[in-house]
């Protein structure tokens, strides 16, 4: 199973951040990575920097030919394509497409699998819960359940589904 979670808080040139995140899954079926899977958009509060607006997060599953390597620097191209600026660590963003897991593979360098800080981030696990229920984590092999309830009340509130299960 290939994960990919995307987020934006930024329309930019596009006339929403929904927008943004329909452009972003053109741009991957346009570079042969097939999507398989798509969670619902989730609400979530930013992380980052305040003054920030909430951000819109979702996971896809996809399938591609093309190794970790060479696909994590085709989400790299698309979100600088897509107008991606790489200035504060984060910070608002028109688009961010994270490699969340490679066929449960696990790499400690570039890129690095599982993505190093997804058991900690409810706007990644809720939306991957949705496509992929019995997800396990590659190192700890804890359930996308069991990371959810080990959540901080804190990471746990906020995420809000805006659109429906399909």
């Amino acid at each position: 199973m290939i994960l990919i979670a995307l987020g934006t808080n930024l329309k930019g040139g596009y006339a929403s951040c929904e927008a943004v995140l329909d452009a972003a899954l053109e741009a991957l079926e346009a570079q042969r990575v097939k999507l398989l899977a798509r969670s619902p958009i989730y609400q979530t509060p930013p992380i980052g920097p305040p003054g920030q607006g909430d951000y819109l997060n979702m996971v896809i599953r996809v399938g591609t030919v093309l190794p970790p390597r060479p696909l994590l620097k085709i989400l790299h191209k698309i979100e600088f394509e897509m107008g991606r600026e790489r200035r504060v660590r984060w910070g608002a963003r028109i688009i961010d497409l994270d490699l969340i897991d490679y066929r449960g593979q696990q790499h400690r360098f570039a890129p690095i699998l599982p993505h190093p800080r997804l058991h900690q981030r409810g706007f990644v696990l809720r939306p991957l819960h949705d496509i992929a229920p019995g997800w396990r984590h590659p190192v700890s092999q804890r359930s996308v359940q069991q990371l959810l309830q080990a959540l901080p009340a804190n990471m746990r509130i906020g995420v809000r589904r805006l659109t429906p299960i399909s």
